[in-house]
């Protein structure tokens, strides 16, 4: 069988939808007769600790599903201190370099994009080995950094983020993009270069619908997923107005936001939002069956990200209530499979809230049958490896 190798700086038992996302595809890859190898930090995401069979270890080596992880030292951190996390970051790149250069390598190798500092010596040690460099692009920084304000435009960083990101487009000998956008913006500076579309799409094994539309009870809205400043879950949490509606609010995860959320929904009047934690995959998705919408919120509409959870849910049968725009909205409108609310207007949310209360239960089993249905074909992440393979990609 062929080999290849995957480099991420996510990978399971870390959570969260890079990791997912990443497994996926290694999986699929396995599936379809390939010898699949994963380099990756030692796990520590999100919180930025080391997991508990890591500490102490400087590389650890494991097969997982029969594909084989390395695990390489790094010195996790998510300090608001810029010097540490800058530490962080080069621990793990250095741990990255030294492996790559010195340790023999399959023609083959994906590399994820971003972090940006990690895939620009990732695909420098293997273009100076000659490999088949295969860039599996998700989010497009620095331009995400400084929609976000984690950048300053024309600053040292930036422009140093612009040569990173140049480059590794450049000495790629092809790119995968998970959105129309980033692949536009890619031929903007490489019209020549080979790019495939290539969405976060899941593979939930399932073949009927398993969600339960419970009568007598309120319709549950839930948010899965990271708590960091550019979902904004805080702020839907402050401005969301659930009074006299027929609706719930579900949250779960952990990041930045977790303790000013749970401060706020302890001092909340009425008990209609409710925290309950991260949950690993297979047990949020059991928990979610009782579930009824997936909301989908942005602080901020960042140009080329198209949010995995859209696809990640929708594909269980939930509707998706989107608070973005760009290719994600376009998305959820042109598939029918939900609704798509403008970037921090929350009037208009509230206005929809009303009526989506209004919905029946027999309406709202109705559509998540619908969207089950529908997203089994246009969400397929099988027919979309199979356009990729004979397309050669891979």
């Amino acid at each position: 069988m062929e080999e290849i190798l995957i480099v991420s700086n996510y990978y399971p038992p870390e959570k969260g939808a890079a990791a997912n996302r990443i497994e996926q595809l290694a999986l699929k890859l396995k599936q379809n007769n390939y010898t699949v190898s994963v380099v990756c930090p030692l796990g520590n995401y999100p919180k930025g600790i080391l997991f508990p069979e890591y500490k102490g270890k400087f590389s650890v080596t494991e097969n997982r599903e029969h594909i084989s992880v390395k695990r390489l030292w790094i010195y996790p951190s998510v300090s608001p201190n810029l010097l540490v996390r800058i530490v962080s970051v080069l621990s793990f790149t250095l741990s990255l370099f030294f492996y790559l250069l010195f340790k023999k390598t399959p023609e083959k190798v994906i590399v994820q994009s971003p972090p940006l500092l990690l895939s620009f010596i990732a695909v420098l040690v293997l273009s100076w080995k000659k490999k088949k460099i295969i860039l599996n692009v998700s989010d497009l920084w620095p331009l995400a950094a400084i929609e976000l304000n984690a950048l300053k435009e024309n600053s040292f960083s930036h422009k140093s983020s612009l040569f990173f990101e140049r480059f590794i487009y450049k000495k790629s000998s092809l790119i995968l993009g998970q959105s129309n956008e980033i692949i536009s913006h890619i031929h903007t500076l490489f019209p020549e270069k080979e790019c495939h579309l290539y969405r976060n799409f899941p593979d939930h094994k399932i073949s009927k619908i398993e969600l339960e539309t419970q009568e007598k009870q309120p319709i549950k809205i839930f948010y899965a997923g990271l708590l960091g400043i550019a979902q904004g879950v805080l702020e839907l949490c402050q401005k969301i107005d659930l009074n006299h509606l027929n609706i719930e609010l579900h949250i779960f995860g952990d990041g930045a936001e977790k303790k000013a959320i749970e401060t706020l929904i302890s001092n909340q009047k009425q008990q209609k939002i409710f925290f309950h934690g991260m949950m690993g995959r297979k047990e949020l998705h059991e928990t979610l069956k009782t579930q009824d919408i997936a909301i989908v919120p942005l602080k901020t509409r960042i140009y080329g990200s198209v949010p995995s959870k859209i696809f990640e849910y929708s594909s269980l049968g939930f509707p998706t209530l989107y608070l973005g725009g760009g290719e994600g909205a376009t998305i959820v409108e042109e598939n029918k499979i939900g609704w798509v609310i403008t970037v921090g207007d929350y009037g208009e949310l509230n206005k929809k809230l009303i009526s989506i209360s209004d919905l029946s239960r027999l309406e709202l089993d109705k559509m998540k049958k619908e969207i089950f249905t529908k997203t089994q074909e246009i969400f397929n992440l099988d027919n979309q490896m199979i356009g990729l393979m004979k397309n050669k990609v891979f």
